[in-house]
């Protein structure tokens, strides 16, 4: 039954779809602060942000935070990693409010922090 309704509804093209339109969004945007943040990385709707945690090793754990205070939950991971991993139900307009929640929310923390 999973298989069907997962094949039925595209849920794997459009993790797919929606995964690229996340990535292509944040990708050349982080790209202005490097070094801080390392990678933006991911498969899918399976995604991550790699923060250089060396200026102030809580990075990850503060950005979550302010993520969760601005209506967007993630996980840190691994002290520096930030993962997200949306339901397979996600709009193209949620997830273009999701992007801009993680700019708003990293400007905020990284100036916080003195890393930027």
């Amino acid at each position: 039954y999973q298989r069907r309704v997962h094949g039925d509804e595209g849920l794997s093209e459009r993790a797919y779809t929606l995964g690229e339109r996340f990535r292509s969004q944040l990708t050349p945007w982080a790209a202005q602060y490097k070094p801080i943040i390392r990678e933006v990385r991911g498969r899918g709707l399976l995604n991550a942000i790699e923060l250089d945690d060396k200026k102030d090793p809580e990075i990850a754990w503060k950005m979550t935070m302010t993520l969760k205070d601005n209506g967007l939950l993630a996980k840190p991971t691994h002290g520096n990693i930030i993962r997200f991993s949306p339901p397979l139900c996600m709009t193209p307009a949620e997830i273009d409010t999701c992007v801009e929640i993680i700019k708003k929310s990293f400007v905020s923390v990284a100036k916080a922090a003195g890393v930027i």
